[in-house]
């Protein structure tokens, strides 16, 4: 897969792997990521990766876009990315009112029935892709085709949190109220975010997540066992 090197300002040079999220390019930001935290080039600051590209960070008063590039394309001949299988969770997620708003729209564009659009949401299994946008957002791909909506034209507040939103390919459980695009088609007992300082973060890149479906007396009592510990 051929990369493309695009200059960002004076100081940071992006390196694009594909347009569209694939497992292929994120195995390589992963390997990448890897190569240059093994064996930072000069100059360097910070590496930040994302789910087709890589953007490194480096200080323009002890290099250049054209060193860091071919320092870049140097590991990239060398680079033999593998797709690191990581742990699987099994995250309970209820489908029954309130929280799944979106549910019916979902089912409408799909052309299917809401009970076929959790089926087959069930069924997906979601690869952690990335950490963004807020923290302990983790960005999932693995929806699976028959209900890969599109983002909504205008977001919607006070969405609360741990509610399990789709676009695209993409799935994520929310760990803030806050505005989304996205489709709520259910909420999780599970938060992401830990309290743990060692390890702020339930699940770590290339982990797996499948949901498994609760009834809303079980979300009930499984929060309650969470508040109270």
């Amino acid at each position: 897969m051929k990369a493309k090197f695009t200059a960002i300002a004076d100081h940071a040079l992006l390196v694009q792997f594909s347009t569209e999220l694939n497992d292929e390019a994120h195995d390589l930001v992963l390997a990448l990521d890897q190569a240059l935290s093994d064996a930072p080039p000069d100059g360097m600051i910070e590496i930040v990766p994302a789910l087709v590209n890589l953007l490194v960070d480096f200080d323009p008063m002890v290099s250049d876009h054209a060193t860091i590039e071919a320092d870049v394309r140097a590991k990239l001949k060398q680079l033999v990315p593998a797709s690191r299988q990581g742990t699987t969770h099994r995250v309970p997620i209820c489908y029954e009112a309130p929280f799944c708003p979106d549910l019916p729209a979902v089912a409408q564009t799909s052309g299917m029935s809401e009970e076929a659009v959790i089926n087959v949401h069930l069924s997906g299994e979601y690869r952690v892709m990335m950490y963004g946008f807020a923290p302990g957002f983790a960005y999932m791909a693995g929806v699976p085709g028959p209900i890969q909506v599109p983002r909504k034209p205008t977001p919607v507040r006070d969405i609360p949190a741990c509610s399990v939103i789709i676009a695209g390919p993409q799935c994520l459980i929310t760990t803030l109220v806050m505005p989304t695009g996205w489709s709520i088609i259910g909420r999780s007992t599970v938060q992401t975010l830990t309290g743990d300082p060692d390890q702020p973060f339930r699940f770590d890149l290339n982990d797996r997540v499948q949901f498994e479906r609760i009834d809303l007396t079980s979300f009930d009592r499984l929060t309650r066992e969470t508040v109270h510990g």
